[in-house]
Formats: structure tokens, sequence, C-alpha cells
């Protein structure tokens, strides 16, 4: 009997140990997976946060540091000068203004017609709304820049190109617009239970005054992802406001005039002259985000959780 006790007590001890050892590699596997995780991660944010670093020291050095074949990684001498000649050389005021102007009108615009059609596409009932739908999301697998020759033509026959306000308009307007910004916010918009469009229905609201007091407060994170994300691409747009401008630097944006200021080939103070001019161009980018990164993510994710 006694023997049979102690047998009984080794199988309790052995399994007792077996649980424990099972328990420790666990634990073991867990902090290793989380220490690569976490070495993966820190190596990415390296590589994106290097060329931002980069930018800053060459705005900060000099011709002759930059020209070195010996690279630094931090300034030999630091010169803040850079930054004042950037200023004085880019006439940021103008472009300042131009900018701001172009991606304050085109981004109301953009969100005027993503609540219309999105309300449309969401909640009222016609002839051909899926087929129409599904047209307008194929043109999303066009490039845009195949777009910039038809965009161009219809923006002459209408004579915005001759004056300083029409080439304003004809920087705006093709671009106010956008399918992906629809399909987010119908998405969106689907989310928001029938049961509200019917009790509207019932109490007498009209749909304009159900989309205004109720699908719009309701998909306001999405209007603000909308809002930051068309602000930032108008702020970045370089290719179509160039092509516009055609050499007249009244209508200039802040990327047109970064790229048209500078004669790096000449003069390689140039280089750090340059890279303090955008360093202050991009600063307002980083904050914005930085800023208003949670209403960002809010407003992707909420347009991805299906109602």
């Amino acid at each position: 009997m006694e023997k049979r006790y102690n047998d009984l007590e080794l199988v309790l001890k052995s399994e007792s140990l077996s649980t424990e050892t099972k328990e420790r590699v666990s634990k073991i596997g867990r902090i290793t997976s989380l220490i690569f995780i976490y070495i993966f991660l820190i190596f990415v944010a390296i590589l994106v946060i290097f060329p931002f670093y980069w930018m800053l020291i060459t705005s900060l050095k000099t011709g002759a540091e930059i020209q070195s074949l010996q690279p630094t990684f931090w300034p030999e001498i630091i010169r803040w000068e850079n930054y004042s000649d950037a200023l004085h050389r880019l006439d940021f005021g103008t472009l300042l203004g131009n900018t701001i102007f172009v991606g304050i009108v085109e981004t109301i615009g953009t969100l005027l017609t993503t609540i219309f059609a999105a309300f449309a596409f969401a909640r009222l009932e016609f002839k051909g709304k899926d087929a129409l739908f599904s047209l307008l999301l194929a043109t999303m697998m066009i490039p845009g820049e195949m777009m910039v020759i038809s965009n161009y033509t219809s923006v002459s026959l209408l004579g915005l190109t001759t004056s300083h306000g029409g080439k304003l308009a004809a920087i705006i307007l093709p671009f106010m617009v956008s399918v992906f910004y629809i399909y987010l916010l119908r998405q969106n918009f689907k989310q928001i239970p029938n049961e509200l469009y019917l009790a509207a229905k019932v109490d007498g609201k009209s749909d304009w005054s159900f989309l205004w007091k109720v699908m719009v407060p309701l998909a306001s994170p999405t209007l603000i992802t909308i809002f930051i994300l068309k602000l930032m691409g108008a702020w970045n747009s370089y290719v179509w406001p160039n092509l516009i401008a055609s050499g007249d630097e009244s209508v200039f944006l802040i990327t047109n005039g970064l790229r048209s200021s500078f004669n790096v080939t000449a003069d390689y103070d140039e280089y750090g002259i340059q890279m303090a001019a955008t360093v202050v161009v991009t600063v307002p980018l980083l904050l914005l985000f930085i800023i208003f990164r949670k209403y960002i993510m809010k407003g992707v994710g909420r347009a991805g959780i299906k109602g």
C-alpha cells in the first residue's frame, strides 16, 4: 500500500514538473517572439525615420561638407543661415497663400461631392444604382496620369488657363471628386441603422434634413479623416499645378516653388538651402498628422467595420 502511494506521488510530481516545464517553454517562446517583433519594428522605424533625419542634418550643413566623399551623421559646422536663405529665396508668403487657398477650396469641394454621392449610393433607391457605383469603382483602376491630357483639354476649352484666377480654378476643379473617398464614406453611411432613416421619415423629415442632422454628425470621424488626407494631398501635389502654371510663378504652389527656386547643379551650398526649404514645407504636414492621427485611424477603422 505504501509502495503504491509512493508511486502515485512520483507520478503527480512528474506531471507537475511537466506542466511547469511546458509553461516555462511557452513563456520563453512568447518573450522570444516579442523580442523579434520589436527588433523588426525598430528596424522598420529606422528605415522610415532615417530619410527625414538625413534631410534635417543636410539642411544644416555647408556645401563643402555635403560635397565630401565621407558622409557625416551630424554637421561639423551648423549653418542656420540655410533657413533664412531658403525663406528669402522661396517667396514663402505667396506660395503659402496659394497652397492654403487651393487646399481649403479643393478640400471643401471634395467633402461636399463626397457627402452627396455617398448618401445617394448608401440610402437612396434609383434604377441602375449598383451598376453606376460599380462603374465608379472601376475608374479607380485607371492611373491618374492617363487623365492629365483630357483634364488639361477640358480646362483649356473652358478658358481657365489664361488668367490668374482661371489657373487657380483649373488646379482645383478636376480634383473636387474622389471615388475612393465616396466609397469610404458610403461604407460608413451604410453602417447607420436603417431604422433611424425610417423613423425620420415617420417624423416628416426630408432626406436633406436627415443627411445633415443625423448622418453627417454620426460620420464625423470619417469626414475628418477625408478632410485631413485631402488637405495633405493638395499640399503635396506637384505635377498638375506645375502643368497649369506653365512658368507663371504667381500661381505656383509650395511644391512648385520648392522645385524651381534652386539650382543644385551649380553650387553644393544650394543643396543645404533646398533641404532647409524642404524641412520648412514638411513640418506642417508632420504636425498635422501627429495632431490628428487618432482621427485618421478612427475614421478609416469605422469605414472598414461591417454594419
